[in-house]
């Protein structure tokens, strides 16, 4: 069948890299896409308007798109979803209602308390002063999140009042993360270790898929300002994840929340990438992504052995029946680290030259994904603030972090930075494992 992706990132790219290896794929297109994508088998990068649903669907009679992926949220939360499934269009990817677990924090957070699903707890507002006084009541440290959607920059962990009561004054006055900000959420801080954990749900039945640590932070050390993503690894390391906190995240999270969902009239059918604070060996939910995550997607897609394709495709079309016995993973460990313009996430200055990527040797086991590049005669520039995850699968976390920062030793890019720690809360707690 022929398919459409839609994105043009580093999650897309890896999406590209392995949706053009399924049996089920004829011919892929990719829209915006990238230079870097369009150079994947099978595909070809097309300009198309997501926000025109309607021209969405007319694209996909006219090329006979046998399934629509949509890799990023800010199309699932404008319902791209519905206008497909309207016509007929198998497409994996939750409708706007459901997409509001990510699209909306407070309605998750509404969800949680409603459904008994454990999470932080927390209050919603609206105006400053009544935000204020909880700030000032509760202390810190505390959690302040904008309740839209925010390129995954939207939550702040204060460590005093005084940043607390900052970032609400920032958000409501409407001087950060423009809409996003004009409702806030601020829950309480929950000091544990953070792992993402991935499943897969047809709208009936859900499929665990696997587990990621990402680094969110700027620098090294989690110093600097929250980005959309740094780096990652998969799958979590068994100090803090195992097949058992798989199954009570199951049991008392991912199943829940389903039910929840279905019960509210909105069924979910797609990604759930649930952000778990593991907190004296429980999981608790901060955070819904609805859409795989990025740097996470790229090291999770290195290590899946089965077919993107059909995978999704039977989502899409409700039909997961069978997947438990059929989904294979690699054993080895994945890690993607991703290289940024100088400022992100602040400023940055775009169209920098990038050198090298030429003589790197990608194997099954590595790949350089593009995140915000273009090709300009024949020389790779800059065109975004995160713009290269370079991605590396070893028999170890140590050999694939290794490999990986190998690999990022022959990109010469003065205008970029990378943290060189990714992994590294992990690996120094390799001898606890």
């Amino acid at each position: 069948m022929n398919i459409l992706l839609i994105g043009a990132g580093g999650r897309e790219h890896a999406l590209t890299w392995k949706l053009s290896q399924s049996s089920l794929c004829e011919e892929l297109f990719v829209t915006p896409g990238s230079d870097a994508i369009g150079q994947e088998p099978k595909t070809s990068c097309v300009e198309l308007n997501v926000k025109n649903h309607t021209e969405i669907v007319e694209f996909c009679l006219d090329k006979d798109i046998g399934l629509v992926v949509v890799g990023p949220e800010i199309p699932l939360v404008d319902g791209l979803a519905d206008s497909l499934e309207a016509a007929e269009i198998p497409v994996f990817g939750p409708s706007k209602e459901a997409a509001q677990l990510e699209g909306s924090k407070g309605f998750m957070k509404d969800l949680c308390k409603k459904y008994d699903i454990p999470t932080a707890a927390y209050e919603r507002f609206t105006e400053i002063n009544p935000a204020l006084a909880y700030i000032e009541a509760q202390g810190a440290p505390i959690v302040v999140k904008a309740d839209g959607l925010a390129a995954g920059k939207g939550v702040i962990v204060a460590e005093t009042v005084e940043q607390a009561k900052q970032a609400v004054t920032d958000m409501l006055s409407g001087n950060a993360f423009d809409g996003a900000g004009s409702s806030v959420v601020i829950e309480e801080f929950l000091d544990g270790e953070e792992v993402s954990f991935f499943a897969i749900s047809d709208g009936e039945r859900i499929l665990p898929l696997t587990s990621a640590q990402d680094y969110k932070r700027a620098f090294d050390g989690d110093k600097g300002p929250n980005t959309g993503g740094m780096g990652a690894y998969s799958p979590a390391r068994a100090a803090i994840w195992s097949p058992e906190l798989e199954r009570i995240a199951m049991e008392r999270v991912i199943k829940p929340t389903a039910d929840a969902m279905s019960a509210e009239g909105m069924p979910f059918k797609g990604i759930y990438y649930a952000g778990l604070m593991i907190v004296h060996g429980k999981p608790h939910l901060i955070e819904y992504n609805v859409r795989f995550g990025d740097p996470e997607c790229q090291a999770i897609m290195m290590r899946l052995e089965s077919d993107l394709g059909e995978l999704l495709y039977d989502a899409a079309i409700q039909n997961l029946t069978g997947w438990k016995k059929k989904l294979s993973w690699s054993d080895d460990h994945a890690m993607c680290v991703v290289m940024a313009a100088n400022g992100y996430p602040e400023s940055y200055e775009k169209g920098t030259a990038i050198n090298g990527l030429d003589k790197i040797k990608e194997e099954a086991s590595s790949k350089v994904f593009h995140a915000g590049t273009k090709n300009e005669n024949g020389q790779w520039v800059s065109n975004g603030g995160r713009v290269l995850s370079v991605t590396a699968m070893g028999e170890t976390l140590e050999v694939s972090k290794t490999k990986t920062y190998d690999i990022i030793s022959c990109i010469q890019w003065p205008d970029g930075f990378y943290r060189k720690d990714i992994g590294w809360r992990t690996l120094s707690n390799v001898a606890n494992d």
